[in-house]
């Protein structure tokens, strides 16, 4: 089905079809839902470069990816991409991903927005004082953040969850079982999300009076193999730790594989905390040894972010909704007393 056979089963010029696809509001709206229905049921789908042309607009989003040899798919930002790209598919959007240098990123985020294949942008994993923000908002497309850039003006849109408090009631829990010698597996605090994280347990500890040893707080990467490592280097300290707060479930898969390989029970010898990314196939209730955890789901992020930036495009208004939720503390086995 094309644009023409389109219009000649309803009746219909080419120009009124189009329009009424595209959203012209010259098009009366029994006519938009009649040639919408029509479409539906045919199941044509309008030519993207006629659209761009017809419109100005491409009806994609877009973002940046770092690629290299060193540079690994990480399974959380799969979860995230797999909520922006219901959303799109739902809006009859394309996704459009650009690789880039992980040390070159702004050059890839200028090409991208120059090639007119995208009508908005998405920026995520920020860092401190992150320069993406800047040479986004200089291009002139809506964008929208997941996370904050610690030492920036918080003066563009985002969706982030309270990682300060990822930790901080992660820590709380902790302490009213009476635990004093805690331990950090924590992401890279390039990123700004590990940074809050650490902020959070390092202020709720003060708070109770509880000195967090510098040398107990890893920033890996949040994998299997790294938290393995990491806790490995937990447990051999002089005076290990007797509960250890992670920064993702993969991490904390690890975590308990090193825990288990020393003969101790996760929930009476040590007990562990993790952050809940809600990743399908890896469910902290279904471990051995139910892990807490606080939770927040990063496909949902990934949908809510994409409804806004969508929504931006398509009602040609600058985003300047900020949103900032908070991660649910689910209590299970691994937490346990602190061991006599």
């Amino acid at each position: 089905m094309n644009l023409k056979q389109l219009s000649e089963m309803l009746g219909l010029s080419q120009t009124t079809v189009s329009r009424a696809l595209n959203g012209f509001p010259e098009v009366s709206e029994a006519t938009r839902q009649r040639v919408l229905a029509a479409a539906e049921k045919t199941g044509y789908r309008p030519n993207k470069a006629a659209q761009r042309l017809a419109t100005g607009r491409a009806r994609s989003i877009g973002l940046v990816m770092p690629t290299s040899s060193e540079h690994h798919f990480d399974v959380h930002f799969g979860e995230f991409l797999s909520g922006i790209g219901e959303v799109a598919l739902k809006h009859d959007f394309h996704f459009v991903i650009m690789p880039a240098d992980p040390h070159d990123e702004e050059k890839a985020i200028r090409r991208l927005a120059s090639s007119g294949s995208v009508d908005g942008l998405y920026i995520g994993y920020l860092r401190a004082g992150d320069p993406r923000i800047a040479t986004t908002r200089s291009l002139g497309l809506p964008f929208i953040v997941h996370g904050r850039s610690a030492g920036l003006p918080e003066d563009y849109a985002f969706l982030d969850i309270d990682n300060e408090a990822v930790f901080r009631d992660a820590a709380d829990h902790m302490i009213d079982l009476g635990h004093r010698r805690f331990g950090l597996i924590n992401a890279p605090e390039e990123f700004d999300f590990a940074l809050r994280r650490r902020q959070g347990a390092e202020n709720r500890l003060r708070e109770a009076g509880i000195a967090l040893d510098p040398s107990a707080c890893l920033a890996v990467p949040m994998t299997d193999d790294q938290g393995y490592r990491a806790m490995n280097a937990l447990l051999d300290r002089p005076a290990r730790p007797t509960a250890v707060l992670c920064s993702s479930t993969a991490q904390a898969l690890g975590a308990v594989r090193a825990i288990y390989a020393r003969g101790l029970k996760l929930g009476r010898d040590i007990s562990l905390t993790t952050h809940d990314d809600d990743l399908p196939l890896l469910k902290p209730e279904n471990f051995s040894v139910p892990l807490t955890t606080t939770r927040s789901s990063l496909r949902a992020a990934g949908v809510r972010i994409a409804e806004r930036l969508i929504g931006v495009i398509e009602n040609g208004r600058e985003p300047d909704l900020q949103e900032i939720w908070h991660a649910a503390l689910v209590r299970r086995a691994s937490t346990g007393p602190v061991p006599d």
